[in-house]
């Protein structure tokens, strides 16, 4: 099997690579770190089961950059894996677990977007967090399993083998593991992104039919925030990469373009807080909250506003809040 020209492709391009790991690390950190101090706040405050959702993303998304610097490594080193070959298939595992937990999320988190609205009675009165948790774990073993394929590529066959001829961490493929490899793939495209694609796509398009036609242009607006940047991360981010294995799957190989489009994948870690922002009024007042803290501005006009938001924030804790039913 010739992997020659994909090799040559990732040793040409290290530095592309470095640059956007670089660039996810420095700035999605912060952000996320920022949102875990404002979900527990929340959670502390009044659990609810978006939150707990929500928690759960950012926990993961936090994984996936805590693990970055691994990635980092092998880019500044030709793509050449420099580290202990244990941790290759440890760093591939929580890679790719860690993205394809974004698109799980997102879609129950959809899930409980549309209900809320659909039945806010019945919504209100059950705050299930303890259910969010239950999704959650599921949603955790669910991407666990479909990505354990990268301890069985990395260490199957010949143990000389396994990390690659090159000593790269999957990057290159034997014909039998590619066999293994090419239709789990497919199976991840279709299980852990259409399916997540397809739910959330019925959830926010019911959602804005539901909302316009009684809600205010703040609400409205807010919402559109959110679906943009759901559907930012699904088209933009998963969309390529995941088109990639159902290529990969018909020509039998890893298409080269799989690179670039991998590094798309890498960067929604910096999308879920645009996701958490417009999740609900009292993200957003948290969030402008802290900021004002760390700055250190505040003026007797800025803690005006701080309060009123906070009061806003009390009586419309999620972007969910149902029209009136009169207008339903």
């Amino acid at each position: 099997m010739d992997t020659n020209p994909e090799q040559t492709f990732f040793s040409s391009n290290h530095w592309l690579f470095f640059s956007v790991y670089l660039f996810t690390f420095l700035v999605g950190l912060p952000l996320n770190v920022v949102a875990l101090v404002i979900f527990v706040g929340k959670l502390r405050r009044r659990p609810v089961a978006v939150d707990v959702l929500l928690l759960n993303l950012t926990l993961s998304d936090l994984l996936l950059l805590l693990f970055l610097p691994f990635r980092m490594a092998e880019a500044a080193s030709g793509m050449l894996w420099p580290l202990p070959f244990v941790l290759c298939p440890v760093s591939g595992f929580l890679f790719f677990t860690t993205i394809y937990l974004t698109s799980l999320f997102l879609a129950a988190v959809s899930t409980e977007r549309f209900l809320s609205v659909a039945y806010p009675l019945w919504y209100k009165t059950r705050p299930r967090p303890g259910q969010a948790g239950l999704v959650s774990g599921a949603c955790w073993l669910l991407a666990a399993a479909h990505c354990s394929v990268v301890y069985i590529i990395e260490l199957s066959g010949n143990s000389s083998q396994s990390q690659g001829k090159n000593g790269t961490c999957y990057l290159e493929f034997r014909d039998d593991q590619l066999a293994i490899l090419l239709p789990v793939r497919l199976e991840m495209a279709v299980v852990l992104f259409g399916v997540p694609l397809l739910v959330t796509g019925y959830c926010y398009s019911r959602l804005v039919w539901l909302l316009g036609r009684g809600a205010s242009h703040r609400r409205r607006k807010r919402v559109a925030g959110l679906v943009a940047a759901t559907l930012l991360n699904f088209l933009v981010c998963f969309g390529p990469y995941n088109m990639s294995h159902v290529v990969g799957y018909i020509q039998g190989r890893s298409p080269t373009w799989r690179s670039y489009v991998l590094l798309l994948s890498t960067l929604n870690s910096c999308v879920d807080p645009l996701v958490y922002y417009f999740s609900s009024s009292g993200f957003q007042a948290d969030f402008q909250g802290l900021l004002r803290r760390l700055t250190g501005v505040w003026g007797p006009g800025r803690q005006e506003n701080s309060e009123q938001l906070q009061e806003r924030k009390e009586g419309e804790e999620q972007v969910q809040e149902p029209p009136n039913r009169e207008n339903r």
